[in-house]
């Protein structure tokens, strides 16, 4: 939810709407972020910690250092609370690589917010120290974001305490933030708009979507193709045993008790390949997950590895569909061998 007003007053009362399980105040601002001759534009996010673990993980993803200098100033450190000493900031794997900065190093942040001067407006900038370096996995925000005290934050671009730019929220059902966004926005009042994940990510999700279908169709083909071979299978097996089938029924058997033999060999053959495939599918979705085998270039897909997410109920609903495509391509084959006439079949024997 953005937002240019003070927060402290609104923030409580916004947490305890229907759904929202934690909120956090945040600041935003593009600045860019240079050592030496190496720079890159960053969008520099104003937090405190206490609130920010609450709503996002991206802190819990420090790979070296800490982000514990980022809690707000103690009342007895004055040198802090004006900004004497040099500020803290956490940033992002490949943004760090980009300007050549370690744990440790010394940095200047620009910000194009500047303030006035005779001569026009001039940039601000300000020295911080990088005490943690996170990698997220995802290319957008490993590439481009740094994490400030707040305090720091409204200093560097120039606005009074207690002001900030968003008021980030938790929900407890993420496919309800479209919901929980609208009914936010009328209790936060006029001035307030709320923007979810899913506008957020549209063009993302939308590629998704388009994956998705694709994936449907090719896993559609396979699945179609395996029927056929039970098909061709199960009919090329009741033109073998025609002569068979002819003696069986002679001798007493029944057409119904002919055709669920050759429906119970098809549903069995579906059956094998079924808890096979599955196994298989499984075990490559499980070591993927863990091992991250299959790397992509994060510039293109935005992350740096294939994710696996094996999940019950789509192994549920693929064997489902499965059995169920073998039981139709049961059908015919089982219906033909019923249909054998013994005297037809057995008159030249």
């Amino acid at each position: 939810m953005s937002t240019g007003r003070s927060f402290s007053s609104g923030l409580e009362r916004l947490k305890k709407q229907p759904r929202v399980v934690a909120a956090a105040p945040v600041l935003y601002g593009e600045v860019l972020a240079s050592q030496g001759a190496r720079a890159s534009g960053a969008l520099l996010k104003g937090v405190v910690p206490e609130y920010e673990n609450q709503v996002s993980e991206l802190l819990k993803s420090i790979k070296q250092g800490t982000a514990a200098p980022l809690a707000p100033c103690s009342e007895a450190d004055e040198a802090c609370k004006q900004g004497q000493t040099l500020p803290p900031v956490v940033l992002g794997k490949d943004l760090a690589e980009t300007i050549g900065a370690a744990v440790g190093s010394v940095i200047n942040v620009t910000s194009p917010q500047g303030e006035l001067s005779p001569f026009g407006p001039l940039p601000k900038y300000q020295r911080f120290k990088v005490v943690g370096i996170f990698r997220s996995g995802f290319y957008n925000y490993d590439s481009a974001w740094g994490f400030v005290r707040l305090s720091d934050a409204q200093r560097l671009f120039s606005l009074p305490a207690n002001v900030i730019s968003v008021l980030e929220f938790k929900i407890d059902d993420l496919y309800k933030a479209q919901q929980v966004g609208e009914q936010l926005e009328n209790a936060a009042g006029p001035g307030f708009v709320a923007k979810n994940w899913m506008e957020e990510n549209h063009a993302l999700f939308r590629a998704l979507r388009l994956e998705r279908l694709v994936t449907f169709l090719t896993i559609g083909l396979i699945v179609f193709v395996a029927a056929l071979n039970i098909l061709i299978s199960l009919i090329m097996m009741v033109m073998e045993k025609t002569k068979d089938i002819a003696v069986l029924i002679s001798i007493g058997a029944k057409r119904r008790q002919v055709r669920k033999i050759f429906m119970f060999q098809g549903v069995l053959i579906g059956i094998i390949g079924t808890v096979t495939g599955l196994i298989l599918g499984y075990g490559i979705a499980i070591y993927g997950a863990r091992y991250h085998p299959v790397v992509l270039s994060p510039d293109v897909y935005s992350i740096d590895y294939l994710p696996f997410a094996p999940r019950t109920i789509d192994g549920v609903l693929v064997a489902v569909v499965a059995l169920a495509i073998s039981f139709v391509a049961t059908l015919y084959p089982s219906w033909s061998a019923a249909r054998v006439l013994p005297a037809e079949a057995l008159r030249y024997e």
